[in-house]
């Protein structure tokens, strides 16, 4: 069976515990934050991979499916999670921006940190349950959330702006300080 590789256009937010490039005790993970357009292109593939997926079933009358492998977080935002072993025999290629694959085990690639993902969805059928499943095949590293503060590489003015949106608070061009009074300052 075919399957189309769907890749965030626009980096995505790495959500929670991450280990993708040194595994933890339970192998490698990947957690990230994709938006509505994402879950529609793997909606509209999952029927025919579960119908798939149900037909590796030895009885497939008595199977049942799993749920599918995101979850809503916030209105149109999703948590996809991606899995992998050590001893994979593909694991996925992990690049910066410029295309250079990535090895440094000690990377802090955390939550918070800005990636693009390139990944499948595919069917199983194992026992009497049958799904989905998402691979990750590959991951560019967009900017690093890391504990001394994130490296944004040559990201440009307007690309910080997109970031954060406008507040409001403090504007460096014309700061609005408004002194202490003398009862209000603590010593």
């Amino acid at each position: 069976m075919s399957r189309s590789t769907i890749v965030t256009k626009e980096p995505v937010v790495l959500d929670g515990y991450q280990a993708v490039m040194k595994p933890s005790q339970y192998g490698h993970t990947l957690s990230a934050i994709v938006d509505q357009t994402i879950i529609d292109k793997l909606e509209a593939e999952r029927p025919a991979l579960l119908e798939y997926g149900k037909n590796k079933l030895k009885a497939p009358s008595r199977g049942r499916a799993n749920p599918e492998p995101w979850e809503e977080v916030s209105e149109g935002k999703y948590r996809v999670k991606f899995t992998w072993k050590e001893d994979a025999k593909r694991k996925p290629v992990v690049v910066d921006t410029e295309g250079t694959v990535l090895t440094d085990e000690n990377l802090p690639i955390f939550g918070g940190a800005m990636v693009k993902l390139a990944f499948h969805q595919y069917g199983y059928g194992l026992s009497n349950i049958y799904g989905t499943k998402l691979d990750l095949t590959h991951v560019q590293v967009v900017s690093l959330n890391a504990p001394a503060g994130m490296d944004t590489g040559s990201m440009s003015t307007d690309d910080a702006m997109a970031l954060f949106g406008k507040t409001e608070g403090f504007v460096a061009a014309s700061p609005a300080v408004t002194p202490n009074t003398p009862d209000e300052v603590d010593f």
